[in-house]
C-alpha cells in the first residue's frame, strides 16, 4: 500500500531524529572509516557515501556494487520500517479486504518488503548495467538554495563512472517496477494500473524529499556533537 502525506512526513522526521546521533558519531570519527554497526546500516538503508562530498566521488567496483546491494536487502532497518510502515497501514485498515488480526498484519508487512524487495533488485540490475551509483554524496555547497536544488535533484539523478549526473534510469525502473509488479498480489481496491501509477509517484516524491534531508543532516548531526562537547559553565576546568 503506498504511503500517504502523513506517512512520508512521519518517515521524515524518524529518519531526521535517528540520525542526530549517528551523524555525530561519524562527526567525532573524523575521517576515519564508520565502524559502528548501526551506523553502518542506517546509513546504508539511506543509500548515504556516509558525509562524503560530490568532490571525493569515485567509481563503484561491481564487487562494491554487489555488496552494498546485498547490504541492503538483510539491512534490518529496512525491516524496522517496514514493520512501522505496515502498522500504519494497519491502523488506517488499509487495503480493507485484508481486515484486522496478525495474519492481515502479516500480509501488509510483506507487501511492503516484497515492494523493497523488487525495487532494490531491478534498481542493482540496471545501475549494474548502465554503470550508474544512485548513493548520495553531499553537495558540499554553501548556502541553503544551492544546497537544496542539488539535493531536489538528486532524487531523479545518478552519477556516472565519469563523474557526471543523468537522469536515473536504475532507481526511476525500480521505482515503477516495484509499484505496479507489487498491483499482481493487492486486493481488487489497489490492483489497477492507476493505483500503480500513484504508487510510482508517491515513492518518486519521498525520494526527492528525503534526498534534501540527506544534505543537511551531516549539519545536524555535527551541530548537536559541539554542543554536547561544549563544556558546562559550572564544570570545573580540566588541570
Amino acid at each position: 500500500m503506498p504511503p500517504t502525506s502523513k506517512q512520508l512526513v512521519r518517515g521524515a522526521a524518524i529518519a531526521i531524529i535517528l540520525s542526530a546521533p549517528v551523524l555525530q558519531a561519524q562527526d567525532q570519527a573524523s575521517t576515519a572509516p564508520v565502524t559502528h554497526r548501526g551506523i553502518d546500516y542506517f546509513l546504508n538503508y539511506l543509500n548515504m557515501a556516509g558525509t562524503q562530498r560530490a568532490a571525493q566521488f569515485r567509481p563503484l567496483t561491481q564487487s562494491e556494487r554487489s555488496h552494498l546491494y546485498f547490504k541492503s536487502m538483510v539491512n534490518p532497518v529496512g525491516y524496522l520500517k517496514a514493520g512501522f510502515s505496515a502498522g500504519i497501514d494497519q491502523w488506517n485498515n488499509k487495503p480493507p479486504e485484508w481486515e484486522q488480526g496478525a495474519s492481515a498484519y502479516g500480509k501488509r508487512y510483506g507487501n511492503i518488503l516484497g515492494q523493497y524487495y523488487i525495487q532494490k533488485t531491478v534498481t542493482f540490475g540496471l545501475s549494474s548495467a548502465l554503470h550508474e551509483d544512485n548513493r548520495y554524496f553531499n553537495s558540499g555547497k554553501s548556502g541553503f538554495w544551492p544546497r537544496t536544488g542539488y539535493a531536489l535533484s538528486s532524487g531523479i539523478l545518478a552519477r556516472h563512472d565519469d563523474g557526471s549526473r543523468h537522469i536515473s534510469i536504475s532507481q526511476l525502473g525500480g521505482v515503477a517496477a516495484g509499484a505496479f509488479l507489487s498491483r499482481l498480489w493487492q486486493p481488487p481496491s489497489h490492483d489497477s494500473p492507476r493505483d500503480g501509477a500513484v504508487s510510482f509517484g508517491i515513492s518518486m516524491g519521498a525520494n526527492i524529499g528525503f534526498s534534501v534531508a540527506k544534505e543537511f543532516l551531516p549539519d545536524l548531526g555535527r551541530a548537536i556533537a559541539k554542543k554536547r562537547r561544549k563544556p558546562s559553565a559550572n564544570q570545573p576546568p580540566s588541570p
